[in-house]
């Protein structure tokens, strides 16, 4: 009589391989073919997260429109104290705007609460492929930008309301001249200014991992220090919504020195190389044709 000799939750995991990242064979290999079932796995997981992230945002629409519109409130108490009679007004134009709105923001919020999935994600899909010594700058540089990124995003959500009230400073008074503000043209902007704070202040980062690799050297960036300080400055008035003085500064500064910083981290890094060369005679290596 034939006997089943399956095993016990064979079937089991049959069925939900799919639902598995492909395993790496002999020696930590993997086909062309698993490699991009993985990448099709990390991004079904990051879909889903941010897609549960986001239904629960959704939920608590409310509290998080408030977060966004501080900014806006906080530069119309500004203005509305130097000018009582002062008339601002937010707006939603068109019947689906607020339905737009609502998803936007519950979008972005699942976005960021997501974040430590995601970034999971991609963070299992390199690994494999790099060396020891690899990893450790990896977890490095991650280790240092994640913050600096925050931070800069941080600083960008707190110039923004000085920004605001600065601009709708120069509608002229005692007109009858009323300030309309769509709120998903807000959003957009809020969105833009925080990322641009918070990309910028990931410059140092940058500087480094290009002298790693040999293309930057220190005594390029201190050649060019000050007219990058400059450029900084200039960068701050530029895409700042605000022309103040305090608002500029609150970008060019901090880059100014993060700039100074990297490139005494990448000075260094010239040392400990050339530190580490010495201790290699190269002539050893020399070919002799005859």
């Amino acid at each position: 009589m034939a006997t089943d000799t399956q095993q016990p939750g064979g079937e089991d995991h049959r069925r939900f391989a799919r639902f598995r990242p492909p395993q790496a064979g002999e020696g930590g290999t993997m086909s062309l073919l698993d490699h991009v079932r993985e990448l099709r796995y990390r991004i079904i997981v990051s879909f889903i997260a941010v897609v549960i992230t986001s239904s629960v945002a959704f939920v608590f629409y409310r509290p998080l429109v408030e977060i966004v519109m501080y900014p806006y409130q906080q530069a119309s108490l500004a203005i509305k104290a130097k000018n009582p009679t002062a008339s601002l007004q937010v707006v939603n134009t068109g019947v689906v705007a607020p339905f737009m709105l609502n998803m936007r923001v519950a979008i972005v919020a699942g976005l960021i609460a997501a974040c430590p999935i995601w970034l999971y994600q991609v963070w299992a899909f390199i690994v494999p492929g790099l060396l020891v010594n690899e990893k450790k700058w990896a977890l490095r540089f991650l280790g240092s930008a994640i913050p600096l990124f925050l931070i800069g995003s941080a600083l960008g959500y707190w110039v923004l309301p000085k920004g605001i009230a600065l601009m709708l400073n120069f509608t002229p008074h005692g007109m009858g001249i009323t300030n309309l503000l769509d709120m998903n043209a807000f959003l957009a902007l809020e969105i833009r200014v925080i990322l641009l704070f918070g990309v910028s202040f990931l410059l140092p980062v940058v500087l480094v991992l290009l002298n790693l690799v040999h293309v930057l050297s220190s005594a390029q960036l201190k050649s060019a220090r000050k007219w990058s300080i400059f450029g900084f400055f200039c960068l701050g008035a530029f895409v700042n919504p605000s022309g103040d003085p305090i608002s500029m500064c609150a970008l060019a500064i901090p880059l100014s020195v993060m700039y100074v910083i990297a490139e005494w981290i990448c000075r260094s890094n010239e040392r400990k190389r050339s530190t580490d060369d010495m201790g290699i005679d190269k002539s050893e290596f020399d070919i002799q044709i005859d």
